[in-house]
């Protein structure tokens, strides 16, 4: 018999803890997206976690753009970035205010509004695949730049919230390097996923990509 879904949201202080323990306590929990064609949910699988300024192979090490201002706070926002042209990636900022810090969600399983995501995932060839990677979890859920920054705190009325849903137990919890991510951040093991689940992505080692002559 399955455990029972807890539709408690999160509050804040879920967030404001160091990115390492917030990524793996969010496999389990219930993602809500509310569209205008009605809502989606999404039991999460598999993240990556970034520490900021600290990691190489975060967005904000560098230090603070416009592009990745969402990532240093509040905790408990939504900080969506556009990659190599043509996808959006969710993230869940984390830590205190002015710390950049998130959490990549890389995959999951819809739970509520299937029949919503697969007209946007046109190729996905069974239910499981609808938001198996990153870019597949946000076009699945519709997402995209006019979502950064919204508070996930923000109750009903917000288009993003995170409920308690069915945390996942520590001993069914993998971590292993992150994928696609190269130089002095690769090794890393800051990607975490529920050992053994089908909507979970593969790994992927970083390849360097050619430029054209």
């Amino acid at each position: 018999m399955s455990a029972r879904l807890d539709r408690t949201p999160l509050p804040r202080s879920f967030f404001d803890r160091p990115v390492l323990t917030v990524a793996p306590d969010l496999l389990g929990r219930t993602l809500v997206r509310r569209t205008e064609e009605g809502p989606l949910e999404l039991r999460i699988t598999e993240v990556e976690a970034y520490e900021g300024e600290s990691d190489p192979g975060s967005h904000a090490y560098r230090g603070r753009t416009a592009r990745n201002a969402s990532m240093f706070g509040p905790p408990g926002h939504a900080y969506v970035y556009f990659i190599y042209g043509m996808w959006f990636s969710l993230n869940l900022v984390c830590g205190p205010p002015g710390h950049a810090s998130g959490v990549l969600l890389r995959a999951g399983e819809i739970t509520t509004g299937a029949e919503l995501a697969a007209k946007r995932r046109l190729s996905a060839r069974s239910p499981r695949e609808l938001a198996k990677g990153p870019a597949r979890l946000a076009t699945a859920l519709d997402v995209d730049r006019s979502l950064d920054g919204t508070d996930l705190c923000g109750g009903t009325d917000s288009p993003l919230s995170l409920l308690t849903g069915t945390p996942t137990s520590p001993d069914l919890v993998s971590s292993g390097p992150r994928t696609g991510v190269g130089g002095a951040g690769a090794n890393h093991p800051y990607r975490f996923w529920i050992t053994h689940d089908p909507t979970v992505s593969p790994y992927r080692a970083h390849a360097p990509r050619r430029r054209s002559t």
